[in-house]
Protein backbone atom coordinates (compact mmCIF):
# COMPACT_ATOMS: atom_id res chain seq x y z
CA UNK A 1 0.00 0.00 0.00
CA UNK A 2 1.54 3.52 -1.38
CA UNK A 3 -0.74 6.67 0.53
CA UNK A 4 1.00 9.66 0.92
CA UNK A 5 0.15 9.47 5.15
CA UNK A 6 2.20 9.45 8.07
CA UNK A 7 0.11 6.72 10.01
CA UNK A 8 -3.46 5.11 9.69
CA UNK A 9 -3.73 6.06 13.10
CA UNK A 10 -3.31 9.87 12.23
CA UNK A 11 -4.76 10.54 9.23
CA UNK A 12 -7.96 12.32 10.02
CA UNK A 13 -6.89 14.72 12.70
CA UNK A 14 -4.11 15.79 10.26
CA UNK A 15 -6.07 15.89 7.78
CA UNK A 16 -8.54 18.05 9.40
CA UNK A 17 -5.68 20.14 10.68
CA UNK A 18 -4.22 21.00 6.54
CA UNK A 19 -8.25 21.63 5.62
CA UNK A 20 -8.29 24.50 8.78
CA UNK A 21 -5.05 26.28 7.90
CA UNK A 22 -6.05 26.20 4.19
CA UNK A 23 -9.35 27.62 5.33
CA UNK A 24 -9.14 30.34 8.08
CA UNK A 25 -12.85 30.58 8.44
CA UNK A 26 -12.84 27.29 10.29
CA UNK A 27 -11.70 25.91 12.81
CA UNK A 28 -10.94 22.88 14.99
CA UNK A 29 -13.07 21.78 17.76
CA UNK A 30 -10.96 20.71 21.14
CA UNK A 31 -9.85 17.75 21.20
CA UNK A 32 -12.33 16.49 18.73
CA UNK A 33 -12.26 15.52 14.97
CA UNK A 34 -14.86 18.50 14.63
CA UNK A 35 -14.51 20.87 12.23
CA UNK A 36 -16.59 24.55 12.74
CA UNK A 37 -17.24 27.76 11.54
CA UNK A 38 -15.27 30.22 12.76
CA UNK A 39 -17.13 32.38 15.45
CA UNK A 40 -19.46 30.50 17.42
CA UNK A 41 -23.00 29.64 17.52
CA UNK A 42 -25.73 29.40 14.75
CA UNK A 43 -27.84 32.54 14.57
CA UNK A 44 -30.59 30.77 13.47
CA UNK A 45 -30.76 26.57 12.71
CA UNK A 46 -27.44 25.08 12.80
CA UNK A 47 -26.57 22.33 10.37
CA UNK A 48 -25.05 19.30 11.31
CA UNK A 49 -23.35 16.39 8.92
CA UNK A 50 -20.75 13.56 9.00
CA UNK A 51 -19.74 10.17 9.09
CA UNK A 52 -16.75 8.44 8.92
CA UNK A 53 -13.58 10.04 6.83
CA UNK A 54 -12.72 8.76 3.56
CA UNK A 55 -15.06 10.74 1.88
CA UNK A 56 -13.70 13.54 1.10
CA UNK A 57 -13.77 16.58 0.30
CA UNK A 58 -17.01 15.84 2.21
CA UNK A 59 -17.97 16.74 5.06
CA UNK A 60 -16.21 19.37 6.51
CA UNK A 61 -15.49 20.66 2.80
CA UNK A 62 -19.13 21.58 3.22
CA UNK A 63 -18.45 23.62 6.49
CA UNK A 64 -19.92 27.18 5.84
CA UNK A 65 -22.25 29.96 5.35
CA UNK A 66 -25.57 28.71 3.44
CA UNK A 67 -24.03 25.03 3.93
CA UNK A 68 -23.12 23.59 7.08
CA UNK A 69 -22.13 24.78 10.74
CA UNK A 70 -20.23 21.47 12.19
CA UNK A 71 -19.14 18.22 10.46
CA UNK A 72 -18.06 15.35 12.98
CA UNK A 73 -15.19 12.64 11.17
CA UNK A 74 -15.17 9.40 12.26
CA UNK A 75 -12.25 7.41 11.71
CA UNK A 76 -11.85 6.31 7.64
CA UNK A 77 -15.24 4.40 7.48
CA UNK A 78 -16.26 4.51 10.76
CA UNK A 79 -18.81 6.69 12.50
CA UNK A 80 -17.79 9.22 14.81
CA UNK A 81 -18.63 8.99 18.64
CA UNK A 82 -22.17 9.91 19.82
CA UNK A 83 -19.96 12.15 22.12
CA UNK A 84 -18.22 13.34 19.20
CA UNK A 85 -21.57 14.59 17.72
CA UNK A 86 -23.26 15.86 20.71
CA UNK A 87 -19.96 18.18 21.36
CA UNK A 88 -20.64 19.80 17.84
CA UNK A 89 -24.56 20.09 18.97
CA UNK A 90 -23.35 22.08 21.83
CA UNK A 91 -20.64 24.01 20.02
CA UNK A 92 -22.66 25.35 16.96
CA UNK A 93 -26.74 25.44 17.99
CA UNK A 94 -28.36 28.25 19.96
CA UNK A 95 -31.84 28.54 20.61
CA UNK A 96 -33.23 27.79 17.03
CA UNK A 97 -32.19 24.37 17.60
CA UNK A 98 -30.21 22.11 15.19
CA UNK A 99 -30.87 19.91 12.15
CA UNK A 100 -28.52 16.42 11.78
CA UNK A 101 -28.07 15.50 8.27
CA UNK A 102 -27.67 11.94 8.39
CA UNK A 103 -26.75 8.76 5.53
CA UNK A 104 -28.58 6.03 6.36
CA UNK A 105 -25.74 3.56 7.54
CA UNK A 106 -26.16 1.68 11.05
CA UNK A 107 -23.44 3.37 12.81
CA UNK A 108 -24.23 7.23 11.75
CA UNK A 109 -28.04 6.41 12.65
CA UNK A 110 -27.36 5.39 16.07
CA UNK A 111 -24.59 7.59 17.12
CA UNK A 112 -26.29 11.00 15.27
CA UNK A 113 -29.53 9.92 16.37
CA UNK A 114 -28.41 9.06 20.53
CA UNK A 115 -26.42 12.63 20.24
CA UNK A 116 -29.54 14.34 19.33
CA UNK A 117 -31.91 12.45 22.17
CA UNK A 118 -29.03 13.93 24.70
CA UNK A 119 -29.47 17.12 23.04
CA UNK A 120 -32.96 17.43 23.82
CA UNK A 121 -32.43 16.41 27.49
CA UNK A 122 -30.18 19.45 27.50
CA UNK A 123 -32.82 21.57 25.81
CA UNK A 124 -31.18 22.19 22.72
CA UNK A 125 -34.15 21.38 20.19
CA UNK A 126 -32.67 19.08 18.21
CA UNK A 127 -34.13 16.98 14.49
CA UNK A 128 -32.58 14.58 12.32
CA UNK A 129 -33.16 13.52 8.53
CA UNK A 130 -32.24 10.46 7.33
CA UNK A 131 -30.70 10.33 3.28
CA UNK A 132 -31.05 7.82 1.62
CA UNK A 133 -30.77 8.23 -2.17
CA UNK A 134 -29.65 5.20 -2.75
CA UNK A 135 -31.57 3.65 -5.51
CA UNK A 136 -29.55 0.46 -6.18
CA UNK A 137 -31.03 -0.92 -3.19
CA UNK A 138 -34.85 -1.25 -1.81
CA UNK A 139 -35.87 -0.91 1.36
CA UNK A 140 -37.55 -2.85 3.28
CA UNK A 141 -38.62 -3.90 6.84
CA UNK A 142 -35.82 -6.90 6.64
CA UNK A 143 -32.79 -5.12 5.44
CA UNK A 144 -31.33 -1.52 6.17
CA UNK A 145 -32.65 0.57 3.82
CA UNK A 146 -31.35 2.40 1.11
CA UNK A 147 -27.66 3.87 1.69
CA UNK A 148 -27.47 7.48 1.50
CA UNK A 149 -24.24 8.51 -0.77
CA UNK A 150 -23.26 11.62 -2.93
CA UNK A 151 -27.20 13.10 -3.28
CA UNK A 152 -26.11 14.03 0.27
CA UNK A 153 -24.61 17.01 -0.94
CA UNK A 154 -27.45 18.58 -2.14
CA UNK A 155 -29.70 17.96 1.52
CA UNK A 156 -26.67 20.00 2.98
CA UNK A 157 -27.46 22.29 0.37
CA UNK A 158 -31.12 22.47 0.94
CA UNK A 159 -31.35 23.27 4.05
CA UNK A 160 -27.76 25.36 4.32
CA UNK A 161 -29.98 28.27 2.52
CA UNK A 162 -33.29 27.46 4.03
CA UNK A 163 -31.47 28.02 7.33
CA UNK A 164 -29.43 30.35 6.06
CA UNK A 165 -32.40 32.46 4.62
CA UNK A 166 -33.91 32.32 8.91
CA UNK A 167 -36.83 29.34 8.54
CA UNK A 168 -37.15 27.49 11.97
CA UNK A 169 -36.14 24.15 12.53
CA UNK A 170 -39.56 22.54 11.77
CA UNK A 171 -39.40 24.58 7.92
CA UNK A 172 -35.69 23.54 7.45
CA UNK A 173 -36.57 19.74 8.29
CA UNK A 174 -39.44 19.93 5.74
CA UNK A 175 -37.65 21.58 3.56
CA UNK A 176 -34.86 18.95 3.65
CA UNK A 177 -37.10 15.67 4.22
CA UNK A 178 -38.70 17.08 1.01
CA UNK A 179 -35.26 17.13 -1.16
CA UNK A 180 -34.64 13.60 -0.06
CA UNK A 181 -37.71 12.18 -1.27
CA UNK A 182 -37.39 13.59 -4.25
CA UNK A 183 -33.37 12.72 -4.35
CA UNK A 184 -32.12 9.61 -6.45
CA UNK A 185 -28.53 8.44 -6.73
CA UNK A 186 -26.25 5.79 -8.08
CA UNK A 187 -22.74 5.05 -8.86
CA UNK A 188 -20.34 2.34 -10.52
CA UNK A 189 -17.23 1.28 -9.22
CA UNK A 190 -14.13 0.60 -11.87
CA UNK A 191 -12.22 -0.28 -8.98
CA UNK A 192 -11.91 -0.61 -5.45
CA UNK A 193 -10.52 1.21 -2.65
CA UNK A 194 -7.97 0.67 0.46
CA UNK A 195 -8.69 1.92 3.79
CA UNK A 196 -5.55 2.46 5.10
CA UNK A 197 -5.91 0.47 8.52
CA UNK A 198 -6.38 -2.71 6.79
CA UNK A 199 -3.72 -1.98 3.69
CA UNK A 200 -5.76 -4.07 0.96
CA UNK A 201 -8.58 -3.50 -1.12
CA UNK A 202 -11.84 -4.14 0.20
CA UNK A 203 -12.82 -6.33 -2.91
CA UNK A 204 -11.26 -7.43 -6.45
CA UNK A 205 -12.33 -6.60 -9.45
CA UNK A 206 -11.42 -8.37 -12.85
CA UNK A 207 -9.28 -6.18 -15.21
CA UNK A 208 -12.96 -6.59 -17.43
CA UNK A 209 -15.30 -6.30 -15.13
CA UNK A 210 -17.20 -3.32 -12.57
CA UNK A 211 -19.41 -3.01 -9.94
CA UNK A 212 -22.82 -1.06 -9.76
CA UNK A 213 -24.72 0.06 -7.13
CA UNK A 214 -21.43 0.29 -4.80
CA UNK A 215 -21.79 1.48 -1.70
CA UNK A 216 -19.15 4.90 -0.68
CA UNK A 217 -17.55 2.54 2.45
CA UNK A 218 -15.72 0.26 0.24
CA UNK A 219 -18.01 -2.77 -0.06
CA UNK A 220 -19.18 -4.24 -3.51
CA UNK A 221 -21.86 -3.06 -5.13
CA UNK A 222 -25.32 -4.96 -5.72
CA UNK A 223 -24.29 -6.21 -9.30
CA UNK A 224 -20.44 -6.92 -11.02
CA UNK A 225 -21.17 -6.97 -14.68
CA UNK A 226 -18.43 -6.41 -17.64
CA UNK A 227 -17.29 -3.18 -18.56
CA UNK A 228 -18.70 -1.21 -21.01
CA UNK A 229 -18.36 1.66 -22.76
CA UNK A 230 -19.10 5.40 -20.79
CA UNK A 231 -22.38 6.15 -22.10
CA UNK A 232 -23.77 2.54 -21.49
CA UNK A 233 -22.48 2.71 -18.06
CA UNK A 234 -24.37 6.09 -17.68
CA UNK A 235 -27.78 4.52 -19.37
CA UNK A 236 -27.76 1.58 -16.85
CA UNK A 237 -27.46 3.95 -13.81
CA UNK A 238 -30.13 6.99 -15.29
CA UNK A 239 -32.52 4.51 -15.89
CA UNK A 240 -32.38 2.90 -12.58
CA UNK A 241 -32.43 6.43 -10.99
CA UNK A 242 -35.20 7.55 -13.66
CA UNK A 243 -37.52 4.70 -13.21
CA UNK A 244 -37.38 4.08 -8.43
CA UNK A 245 -38.06 8.38 -8.51
CA UNK A 246 -40.94 8.16 -11.23
CA UNK A 247 -39.18 10.96 -13.46
CA UNK A 248 -41.00 11.52 -16.35
CA UNK A 249 -41.36 14.10 -19.82
CA UNK A 250 -41.35 17.22 -18.28
CA UNK A 251 -39.87 16.81 -14.76
CA UNK A 252 -37.32 19.54 -13.70
CA UNK A 253 -33.82 18.11 -12.32
CA UNK A 254 -30.65 19.03 -10.33
CA UNK A 255 -27.87 16.74 -12.02
CA UNK A 256 -24.47 16.24 -9.91
CA UNK A 257 -21.54 13.39 -11.48
CA UNK A 258 -19.25 12.52 -8.39
CA UNK A 259 -16.24 11.06 -8.62
CA UNK A 260 -15.48 8.31 -6.07
CA UNK A 261 -12.27 9.72 -5.82
CA UNK A 262 -9.81 8.29 -8.66
CA UNK A 263 -11.52 9.42 -11.69
CA UNK A 264 -9.84 12.01 -13.83
CA UNK A 265 -12.04 14.87 -14.89
CA UNK A 266 -11.94 14.24 -18.58
CA UNK A 267 -13.75 10.83 -17.65
CA UNK A 268 -16.09 12.95 -15.47
CA UNK A 269 -17.17 15.00 -18.04
CA UNK A 270 -17.98 12.64 -20.67
CA UNK A 271 -19.94 11.16 -17.88
CA UNK A 272 -22.15 14.54 -17.42
CA UNK A 273 -22.03 14.98 -21.55
CA UNK A 274 -23.96 11.83 -22.15
CA UNK A 275 -26.14 11.94 -19.29
CA UNK A 276 -27.26 15.21 -20.32
CA UNK A 277 -28.38 13.71 -23.83
CA UNK A 278 -29.80 10.92 -22.48
CA UNK A 279 -32.11 13.12 -19.97
CA UNK A 280 -32.50 15.65 -23.13
CA UNK A 281 -33.94 12.56 -25.03
CA UNK A 282 -36.50 11.67 -22.51
CA UNK A 283 -38.10 15.20 -22.01
CA UNK A 284 -36.01 15.53 -18.71
CA UNK A 285 -35.20 19.12 -17.73
CA UNK A 286 -31.77 19.65 -16.37
CA UNK A 287 -31.98 23.35 -14.39
CA UNK A 288 -28.82 22.53 -13.09
CA UNK A 289 -25.57 20.41 -13.42
CA UNK A 290 -22.46 19.33 -11.29
CA UNK A 291 -19.26 17.40 -12.46
CA UNK A 292 -16.85 17.07 -10.16
CA UNK A 293 -15.11 15.56 -6.84
CA UNK A 294 -18.30 16.16 -3.80
CA UNK A 295 -18.14 12.54 -2.06
CA UNK A 296 -15.87 10.05 -2.38
CA UNK A 297 -14.76 6.65 -1.57
CA UNK A 298 -11.27 7.32 -1.01
CA UNK A 299 -9.51 6.31 -4.15
CA UNK A 300 -12.00 4.39 -5.98
CA UNK A 301 -12.29 4.68 -9.41
CA UNK A 302 -15.69 5.34 -10.86
CA UNK A 303 -18.24 7.85 -10.20
CA UNK A 304 -21.77 8.14 -8.98
CA UNK A 305 -25.06 10.01 -10.72
CA UNK A 306 -27.33 11.96 -8.72
CA UNK A 307 -30.63 13.75 -9.72
CA UNK A 308 -32.81 16.01 -7.47
CA UNK A 309 -36.60 16.64 -8.87
CA UNK A 310 -36.81 20.38 -8.23
CA UNK A 311 -39.98 22.54 -8.25
CA UNK A 312 -38.82 26.66 -8.00
CA UNK A 313 -38.81 27.00 -4.97
CA UNK A 314 -36.32 24.16 -4.46
CA UNK A 315 -33.88 25.43 -7.19
CA UNK A 316 -33.85 28.51 -5.40
CA UNK A 317 -32.52 26.82 -2.15
CA UNK A 318 -30.02 25.43 -4.83
CA UNK A 319 -29.13 28.80 -6.25
CA UNK A 320 -28.64 30.71 -2.80
CA UNK A 321 -25.62 32.21 -1.94
CA UNK A 322 -22.96 29.53 -0.46
CA UNK A 323 -19.46 29.76 0.49
CA UNK A 324 -17.22 26.30 1.71
CA UNK A 325 -13.96 25.20 0.28
CA UNK A 326 -15.68 22.02 -1.73
CA UNK A 327 -18.61 24.06 -2.93
CA UNK A 328 -19.10 25.59 -6.28
CA UNK A 329 -22.29 27.28 -7.84
CA UNK A 330 -24.49 24.95 -10.34
CA UNK A 331 -24.78 25.97 -14.13
CA UNK A 332 -27.53 26.13 -16.35
CA UNK A 333 -26.04 23.32 -19.25
CA UNK A 334 -26.79 24.66 -22.71
CA UNK A 335 -26.28 22.70 -25.87
CA UNK A 336 -22.66 22.21 -27.42
CA UNK A 337 -21.70 25.76 -29.21
CA UNK A 338 -19.35 24.95 -32.15
CA UNK A 339 -17.73 28.07 -33.76
CA UNK A 340 -16.10 27.39 -37.15
CA UNK A 341 -12.64 29.32 -38.38
CA UNK A 342 -12.88 29.91 -42.22
CA UNK A 343 -10.03 29.04 -43.82
CA UNK A 344 -9.57 29.92 -47.75
CA UNK A 345 -8.73 26.88 -50.05
CA UNK A 346 -7.63 27.35 -53.30
CA UNK A 347 -8.58 24.90 -55.37
CA UNK A 348 -7.57 24.17 -59.26
CA UNK A 349 -8.97 21.52 -61.40
CA UNK A 350 -6.15 18.77 -62.54
CA UNK A 351 -5.95 15.30 -63.11
CA UNK A 352 -4.63 13.63 -60.03
CA UNK A 353 -1.37 11.78 -59.84
CA UNK A 354 -2.20 7.79 -59.38
CA UNK A 355 1.53 7.30 -57.68
CA UNK A 356 1.00 10.47 -55.41
CA UNK A 357 -2.00 9.35 -54.15
CA UNK A 358 -0.93 6.01 -53.59
CA UNK A 359 1.79 6.87 -51.42
CA UNK A 360 -0.26 9.27 -49.35
CA UNK A 361 -2.97 6.16 -48.61
CA UNK A 362 -0.43 3.47 -48.42
CA UNK A 363 1.52 5.74 -45.43
CA UNK A 364 -1.83 6.30 -43.93
CA UNK A 365 -2.64 2.61 -43.96
CA UNK A 366 0.89 1.83 -42.69
CA UNK A 367 0.50 4.49 -39.80
CA UNK A 368 -3.07 3.25 -38.81
CA UNK A 369 -2.33 -0.55 -38.34
CA UNK A 370 1.03 0.61 -36.10
CA UNK A 371 -0.54 2.23 -33.47
CA UNK A 372 -0.31 -0.45 -30.81
CA UNK A 373 3.19 -1.21 -31.96
CA UNK A 374 3.92 2.71 -31.46
CA UNK A 375 1.89 3.24 -28.34
CA UNK A 376 3.39 -0.26 -26.28
CA UNK A 377 6.96 1.41 -27.39
CA UNK A 378 5.97 5.05 -26.46
CA UNK A 379 4.37 4.19 -23.26
CA UNK A 380 7.71 2.37 -22.30
CA UNK A 381 10.07 5.12 -23.07
CA UNK A 382 7.90 8.16 -23.07
CA UNK A 383 3.54 9.26 -22.69
CA UNK A 384 2.44 6.57 -24.84
CA UNK A 385 0.33 8.56 -26.96
CA UNK A 386 2.57 8.74 -30.19
CA UNK A 387 0.46 5.29 -31.28
CA UNK A 388 -2.84 7.23 -31.39
CA UNK A 389 -1.78 10.67 -32.36
CA UNK A 390 -0.09 9.17 -35.15
CA UNK A 391 -3.33 7.55 -36.24
CA UNK A 392 -5.32 10.22 -35.54
CA UNK A 393 -3.31 12.45 -37.92
CA UNK A 394 -3.57 9.55 -40.44
CA UNK A 395 -7.51 9.40 -40.29
CA UNK A 396 -8.01 13.20 -40.59
CA UNK A 397 -5.94 13.07 -43.94
CA UNK A 398 -7.97 10.55 -45.29
CA UNK A 399 -11.19 12.01 -44.46
CA UNK A 400 -10.25 15.30 -46.11
CA UNK A 401 -8.27 14.33 -48.81
CA UNK A 402 -10.51 14.71 -51.73
CA UNK A 403 -10.28 18.36 -50.68
CA UNK A 404 -6.71 18.29 -51.96
CA UNK A 405 -5.37 19.19 -55.11
CA UNK A 406 -3.93 15.81 -55.70
CA UNK A 407 -2.37 16.90 -59.23
CA UNK A 408 -0.31 19.42 -57.96
CA UNK A 409 1.81 17.72 -55.48
CA UNK A 410 3.17 21.10 -53.64
CA UNK A 411 -0.24 22.07 -52.75
CA UNK A 412 -1.65 18.97 -51.63
CA UNK A 413 1.50 18.76 -49.13
CA UNK A 414 0.55 22.36 -47.56
CA UNK A 415 -2.74 20.88 -47.15
CA UNK A 416 -2.25 18.06 -45.71
CA UNK A 417 0.18 20.27 -42.85
CA UNK A 418 -2.98 22.49 -42.47
CA UNK A 419 -4.95 19.42 -41.88
CA UNK A 420 -2.13 17.97 -38.72
CA UNK A 421 -1.88 21.30 -37.39
CA UNK A 422 -5.78 20.89 -36.61
CA UNK A 423 -5.97 17.23 -36.15
CA UNK A 424 -2.98 16.93 -33.96
CA UNK A 425 -1.63 18.63 -31.02
CA UNK A 426 1.59 17.84 -28.74
CA UNK A 427 4.97 17.21 -30.93
CA UNK A 428 4.08 15.03 -33.59
CA UNK A 429 1.00 17.53 -35.04
CA UNK A 430 3.74 20.77 -35.53
CA UNK A 431 6.45 18.88 -36.27
CA UNK A 432 5.33 16.93 -39.38
CA UNK A 433 3.29 20.02 -40.17
CA UNK A 434 6.62 21.87 -40.77
CA UNK A 435 7.81 19.06 -42.52
CA UNK A 436 5.36 18.67 -44.97
CA UNK A 437 5.06 22.69 -45.21
CA UNK A 438 9.22 22.52 -46.06
CA UNK A 439 8.75 19.94 -48.31
CA UNK A 440 5.98 21.75 -50.73
CA UNK A 441 8.19 24.91 -50.52
CA UNK A 442 11.34 23.09 -51.58
CA UNK A 443 9.00 21.72 -54.93
CA UNK A 444 7.64 24.84 -55.66
CA UNK A 445 11.12 25.54 -56.59
CA UNK A 446 12.30 22.79 -57.99
CA UNK A 447 9.30 21.18 -59.33
CA UNK A 448 7.91 17.61 -59.09
CA UNK A 449 8.93 15.64 -62.16
CA UNK A 450 11.96 13.36 -60.75
CA UNK A 451 13.27 11.47 -57.73
CA UNK A 452 16.13 13.72 -56.98
CA UNK A 453 13.54 16.85 -56.51
CA UNK A 454 11.46 14.55 -54.03
CA UNK A 455 14.95 13.09 -52.21
CA UNK A 456 15.92 17.19 -51.82
CA UNK A 457 12.11 18.22 -50.67
CA UNK A 458 12.89 15.08 -48.25
CA UNK A 459 15.72 16.20 -46.61
CA UNK A 460 14.75 19.90 -46.26
CA UNK A 461 11.43 18.63 -44.72
CA UNK A 462 14.11 16.87 -42.34
CA UNK A 463 16.03 19.91 -41.82
CA UNK A 464 12.86 22.09 -41.09
CA UNK A 465 11.99 19.73 -37.96
CA UNK A 466 15.91 19.81 -36.57
CA UNK A 467 15.14 23.97 -36.56
CA UNK A 468 11.49 23.75 -34.96
CA UNK A 469 13.02 20.70 -32.65
CA UNK A 470 15.89 22.51 -31.76
CA UNK A 471 17.32 18.56 -32.38
CA UNK A 472 20.14 17.15 -34.57
CA UNK A 473 20.19 13.37 -35.42
CA UNK A 474 22.27 11.69 -32.00
CA UNK A 475 19.64 13.44 -29.47
CA UNK A 476 17.36 10.09 -30.12
CA UNK A 477 14.54 11.58 -32.19
CA UNK A 478 12.86 10.73 -35.32
CA UNK A 479 15.71 12.98 -37.51
CA UNK A 480 17.78 9.68 -36.55
CA UNK A 481 16.08 7.64 -38.97
CA UNK A 482 15.10 10.33 -41.11
CA UNK A 483 18.19 11.98 -41.74
CA UNK A 484 20.47 9.03 -42.24
CA UNK A 485 17.32 7.84 -44.93
CA UNK A 486 17.34 10.88 -46.48
CA UNK A 487 21.18 10.68 -46.89
CA UNK A 488 21.16 7.26 -48.57
CA UNK A 489 18.40 8.38 -50.85
CA UNK A 490 19.56 11.12 -52.16
CA UNK A 491 23.23 9.64 -52.58
CA UNK A 492 21.80 6.45 -54.04
CA UNK A 493 19.96 8.58 -56.84
CA UNK A 494 23.15 10.72 -57.83
CA UNK A 495 24.76 7.39 -58.61
CA UNK A 496 22.42 6.76 -60.83
CA UNK A 497 20.95 3.88 -59.12
CA UNK A 498 17.42 2.50 -60.13
CA UNK A 499 14.17 3.81 -57.95
CA UNK A 500 14.12 0.29 -56.24
CA UNK A 501 17.68 -0.07 -54.91
CA UNK A 502 17.80 3.27 -53.89
CA UNK A 503 14.39 3.07 -51.72
CA UNK A 504 15.64 -0.03 -50.46
CA UNK A 505 18.98 1.44 -49.25
CA UNK A 506 16.80 4.76 -48.17
CA UNK A 507 14.40 2.42 -45.98
CA UNK A 508 18.20 0.34 -44.50
CA UNK A 509 19.25 3.27 -43.17
CA UNK A 510 16.10 4.70 -41.61
CA UNK A 511 15.81 1.06 -39.69
CA UNK A 512 19.62 1.25 -38.40
CA UNK A 513 18.97 4.65 -37.45
CA UNK A 514 16.42 3.55 -35.53
CA UNK A 515 17.98 1.02 -34.01
CA UNK A 516 20.68 2.99 -33.07
CA UNK A 517 18.73 5.09 -31.01
CA UNK A 518 18.84 2.39 -28.11
CA UNK A 519 22.16 2.89 -27.50
CA UNK A 520 21.80 6.55 -26.91
CA UNK A 521 21.24 9.36 -24.25
CA UNK A 522 18.13 11.04 -24.70
CA UNK A 523 18.24 14.74 -25.34
CA UNK A 524 15.37 15.66 -26.96
CA UNK A 525 12.05 14.90 -27.13
CA UNK A 526 9.67 12.24 -24.92
CA UNK A 527 12.52 10.10 -23.90
CA UNK A 528 14.51 13.22 -22.60
CA UNK A 529 12.49 13.38 -19.12
CA UNK A 530 13.78 9.58 -18.33
CA UNK A 531 17.52 9.77 -19.42
CA UNK A 532 19.42 6.41 -18.80
CA UNK A 533 15.51 4.47 -18.48
CA UNK A 534 15.14 4.20 -21.60
CA UNK A 535 18.62 2.71 -22.21
CA UNK A 536 18.17 -0.70 -25.06
CA UNK A 537 14.63 1.08 -26.20
CA UNK A 538 14.46 2.36 -29.86
CA UNK A 539 12.74 5.55 -30.17
CA UNK A 540 9.59 5.36 -31.47
CA UNK A 541 9.52 8.37 -33.47
CA UNK A 542 11.81 6.96 -35.03
CA UNK A 543 10.16 3.83 -36.00
CA UNK A 544 7.34 5.65 -36.75
CA UNK A 545 9.62 7.09 -39.80
CA UNK A 546 10.57 3.76 -40.78
CA UNK A 547 7.43 2.47 -41.21
CA UNK A 548 5.87 4.85 -43.13
CA UNK A 549 9.05 5.41 -45.17
CA UNK A 550 8.59 1.64 -45.41
CA UNK A 551 5.31 2.02 -46.91
CA UNK A 552 6.48 4.80 -48.97
CA UNK A 553 9.11 2.57 -50.82
CA UNK A 554 6.84 -0.58 -51.52
CA UNK A 555 4.11 1.63 -53.03
CA UNK A 556 6.76 3.81 -55.47
CA UNK A 557 8.01 0.41 -56.35
CA UNK A 558 4.91 -1.64 -57.11
CA UNK A 559 3.07 1.36 -58.63
CA UNK A 560 3.31 1.61 -62.58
Amino acid sequence: MKKLINSPATIVPEMLEGLVRLNPDLALLEGQMVVVRAGGPAEGVALISGGGAGHEPAHAGYVGPGLLHAAVAGDVFTSPSTDAVLAAIRAVAGPAGVLLIVKNYTGDRLNFGLAAELARIDGIPAEVVIVDDDVALVGGADTAGRRGIAGTVFIHKVAGACAAAGLDLAAVKQAAQAAVTELGSMGVALTACTVPAAGKPGFTLGEEEVELGLGIHGEAGVRRTAMAPADQLVETLLRQIISQKSLVQGSRVALLVNNLGGTPAMELTIVARHALAVLEAEGIVVERAWAGTFLTAIEMAGCSISLLALDDERLKWLDAAATAPAWVAGQAPGPVQRQGVQVPVEKTAGTASPMFEAVLRAICAALTEAEPKLTAMDLAVGDGDLGISLARGAAAILAEASGYDLARPPEALKAMSATLRRALGGTSGPLYAVFLLRAARTLEGAGTADAAAWAEAFAQGAAAIGQLGDARPGDRTMLDAMVPATEALKAALLSGLDLDTSFTRSVAAAQEGTAATADMSPRRGRSSYLGDRVAGKPDPGAEAVAIWLAAVANTVVSTP
